[in-house]
């Protein structure tokens, strides 16, 4: 360490004895590599590491045991705060950019990684869902490091973090839910995954980058951007002799300048031409014969020949403000853990009997059906259905309606949690055993939850 120290020494007092050798001041030579300390010796750089070796390890390992996409989200999480680190250190040493335009190519790594994590929960509800949603929601909290000043439209680096993990919170509060009595490696997940950004991130952001990233002096290096290609050189123009000048007129004439040849233009034209004509000229003369009430061809009776109306166009099913292809009717038990109900149309009878707590429910695409559940289940999601109607008894984690219109639901047993996200109009109907249920809505509206009015006649109350 101390020979690699004195190198470094040596060359710079060499480079400062080379630009006073060749007449430059000591002050145009910027001794950078004496007053600048190494970016990844930076104690803020250093903390960095040992905070994501411990908040992003337990996370990994967390997710080893669970496996397949939850390990491949994570794998992108990890990837996203080496990239933020990378931004760190190249800061150190370039100049700050002026706006937030300037400095998008340099930013760019890391919008690509939370791209990359966005595009793992779009299509078709995948497994695990709740995991990479956590995931691709709590990302969007490294772009403080593109905090520019308090005039860049973001919030303070540490609030900015606080309001990023708000949108993930949610889903995050899903996986406890769901596998709080199931499973403790998703639990331990879903802690770890809190715990790296409240109170991991905000208080590395307090101590060392309440203000943003720093940056290297104002002399530094600035930022890179596209250039623009040089214009071509063009040969000079030969100036042409100007042209003779107009013989000078008397001051004082008695002689009226002449009109110009040259025909008016725009709306002086147009001006011109209706003051010049009549105003009733090109009117007719409307004469009795062609008066209506006098023409025998205008009639009120209504010939048999007339033309039929045209038919209406026909109008595209939507499923509220969701549209969707509608497939092949599904109900079906897959892989003897899964019940799927696809694509019912008007179906009112639909009933699922032979099921058991270790079983799940998937209901896509449904309208103007009902379905009943006779039996106790682990989770019920109703997906993209519109004028839908489920009935159920039990389910062991949790309830959830996603992405649909004017659905009923009844709750004749129990239900530990109940879920309505990105939802209008969902009637909720629950029993004496479901009153302590816990009923969580998000992006929904018009949402009416019916308990027992607890007399004889079965009536319901608000």
């Amino acid at each position: 360490m101390e020979a690699a120290l004195v190198e470094r020494l040596e060359a710079a007092v060499a480079r400062l004895e080379a630009a006073v050798a060749s007449g430059a001041s000591l002050a145009s030579v910027a001794p950078r590599d004496l007053d600048a300390p190494d970016a990844l010796s930076d104690p803020a750089i250093v903390a960095y590491d040992e905070f994501v070796a411990e908040a992003v390890g337990r996370l990994t390992a967390a997710a080893e045991k669970i496996s397949g996409k939850v390990l491949d989200a994570t794998k992108v999480l990890a990837e996203a705060f080496a990239v933020a680190k990378d931004l760190l250190v190249q800061a150190k040493q370039l100049q700050k950019p002026a706006s937030m335009a300037d400095a998008q190519g340099f930013f760019k790594p890391l919008s690509d990684v939370i791209a990359k994590a966005t595009a793992m929960t779009e299509g078709r509800r995948p497994d695990y869902f709740n995991h990479l949603k956590s995931v691709a929601d709590s990302l969007p909290a490294l772009a403080w490091v593109a905090f520019l000043g308090k005039d860049c439209g973001m919030s303070f680096p540490t609030a900015h973090v606080e309001e990023s993990w708000q949108m993930a919170e949610f889903y995050n509060n899903k996986v406890l839910v769901e596998y709080r009595n199931k499973d403790p490696d998703h639990v331990e997940w879903a802690k770890a995954l809190k715990d790296l950004y409240m109170p991991g991130l905000r208080d590395y952001v307090k101590k060392h980058y309440p203000l943003g990233p720093v940056w290297g002096p104002a002399g530094g290096a600035v930022v890179s951007q596209p250039k623009a290609a040089a214009p071509t050189p063009k040969a000079p123009a030969v100036k042409a002799p100007p042209p003779p000048a107009p013989p000078a007129a008397p001051l004082f004439s008695t002689e009226k300048s002449p009109k110009s040849s040259k025909p008016k233009e725009g709306m002086s034209a147009v001006f011109q031409e209706i003051s010049s004509k009549p105003v009733t000229a090109g009117l007719r003369k409307v004469t009795n014969d062609m008066k209506t009430k006098n023409r025998a061809d205008r009639s009120g009776v209504v010939s048999s020949s007339a033309a039929a109306p045209a038919a209406a166009p026909e109008k595209t099913s939507r499923a509220g403000s969701f549209s969707f292809k509608s497939g092949p009717p599904k109900l079906e038990l897959q892989m003897g853990r899964k019940w799927v109900v696809e694509n019912q149309v008007g179906k009112k009878t639909l009933a699922i009997d032979d099921c058991d707590s270790r079983q799940s429910v998937y209901v896509y695409g449904c309208k103007d059906s009902v379905l009943q559940v006779n039996g106790k289940v682990n989770n019920i999601t109703v997906d993209k259905c519109t004028k839908f109607g489920i009935v159920f008894k039990d389910v062991v984690a949790a309830f959830e309606v996603v992405n649909c219109n004017g659905v009923e639901v009844q709750c004749q047993g129990t239900a530990p949690t109940i879920s309505i996200d990105n939802t209008s109009g969902c009637q909720l109907y629950l029993s004496k055993d479901s009153l302590g249920a816990s009923i969580t809505s998000a992006k929904s509206s018009e949402i009416n939850v019916m308990v027992p009015s607890g007399g004889t006649d079965g009536d319901w109350s608000f």
